[in-house]
């Protein structure tokens, strides 16, 4: 049985839903939890639920990306992993590209599905119009999976913690010098399972505020439209679509959005879909499972009342 690795995102010493569907992605496989400075015993429970056979903590502090990379690199050598999966979040992406130009092998970032033995995976190309099926060819196997795509199934195993030192010392070649944390409180986009979107017909910034009260009762976060964003009703650390952010949430709620192409690129593996819009033609209701044609400003209040 092949050995698969998994870099494992952790959040509170809890670890985050989006591995979880990671660990299912490997389902089948010889899996080796990787966790990165996190007590590893504090995540052993979780992870051996979803799959996790061994638990590898790494400990890395306060040093670089590249530190990161290079003790990730040392582990799948201390462990002859075939492969090394992990979640296409900003940490995830950042991570694996180092990795990948690191150890001089093939990258396949953001897939929507994988087939380990087979070295195949799925990937959305020209605008979500299309599914790619690619096959990587490289000695390790080295692929991010867009969070909420896979749909974590508990998979019990024994979840055994392994001592591992990395012994390897950061090459220097960045330096990180402040971090700066913004939204304090307020859910990823790319990790939420639920997501409300405001386009255009939101009409101003302080109108978001009905969005948020909505959200805030199904533990939602809140996103916009490239329309949205342009007319400088919200920043761009909350776009959705071709331009923005790619989400993949169980529910995808657009309020006032059109629909264009490059929005729905974005949003297009969501579980359901969710419009309200006045515009009974709007393209939006061609690509939704359910839809309500009403004014968003009447609508979002009930719902949230409802709610």
């Amino acid at each position: 049985m092949a050995r698969t690795g998994i870099l494992i995102e952790t959040e509170n010493n809890g670890v985050k839903d989006t591995s979880l569907g990671v660990l299912t992605a490997a389902a089948g496989q010889e899996i080796y939890a990787l966790v990165l400075d996190t007590d590893p015993s504090a995540v052993k429970d979780k992870l051996a639920e979803y799959g996790a056979d061994k638990i590898i903590g790494i400990k890395i502090g306060s040093g670089s990306p590249d530190l990161a990379a290079h003790a990730l690199a040392a582990a799948i050598k201390e462990y002859d992993l075939t492969a090394l999966l992990g979640t296409a979040s900003t940490e995830g992406k950042d991570l694996f590209a180092r990795l990948a130009a690191l150890m001089d092998q093939p990258l396949v970032s953001d897939c929507v599905a994988v087939t380990l033995d087979d070295k195949i995976v799925k990937k959305s190309h020209f605008s979500g119009k299309t599914i790619a099926n690619l096959k990587v060819n490289g000695s390790l196997f080295l692929c991010t999976i867009r969070p909420n795509v896979i749909e974590p199934i508990a998979a019990p195993a024994n979840g055994e913690i392994l001592e591992f030192t990395a012994g390897v010392e950061d090459p220097g070649l960045v330096k990180i010098l402040e971090i700066k944390k913004g939204d304090g409180g307020k859910i990823d986009l790319t990790e939420a399972p639920v997501i409300v979107t405001g386009g255009r017909a939101i009409k101003a910034a302080e109108n978001y505020k009905m969005l948020e009260e909505c959200a805030a009762k199904i533990g939602a976060a809140v996103g916009a439209s490239r329309a949205a964003v342009d007319a400088g009703y919200a920043p761009h650390s909350m776009q959705v679509g071709q331009t923005g952010k790619t989400v993949s949430p169980k529910l995808y709620i657009a309020c006032g959005v059109s629909g264009a192409v490059q929005h729905f690129a974005g949003m297009k593996t969501s579980k359901v879909i969710v419009a309200i819009n006045e515009d009974k033609d709007a393209p939006i209701f061609t690509k939704c499972d359910y839809g309500i044609v009403g004014d968003i400003f009447e609508v979002i209040p009930a719902l949230t009342e409802k709610l």
